[in-house]
C-alpha cells in the first residue's frame, strides 16, 4: 500500500478522535481500510503459500489449503 494512503488512514483515525467524521470522510476511511485489509490478506496468503513444513525425516511438505 502506498505510504500516502497509510498516512491518510492514520489522519482520519486521529481526526475521528477529535470530532465526528463527515459522511464523505467515513466513506473514504472505510474504502481505505478495506483496501488495506485486502492487501494484508494477500500478503499473508503469499507467505503461507511459500511456507514448508519439515518432518522428522527431513522431508519438506508444502502447507495444504484448508477447505
Amino acid at each position: 500500500m502506498i505510504e500516502e494512503k497509510l498516512e491518510r488512514i492514520n489522519a482520519l483515525a486521529r481526526l475521528s478522535r477529535e470530532r465526528a467524521l463527515t459522511e464523505e470522510e467515513k466513506a473514504e476511511q472505510a474504502a481505505l481500510r478495506k483496501e488495506y485489509i485486502a492487501e494484508w490478506r494477500q500478503g499473508a496468503i503469499q507467505v503461507l503459500e511459500n511456507t514448508c513444513i519439515v518432518d522428522e525425516h527431513g522431508v519438506k511438505h508444502k502447507l495444504k489449503k484448508r477447505q
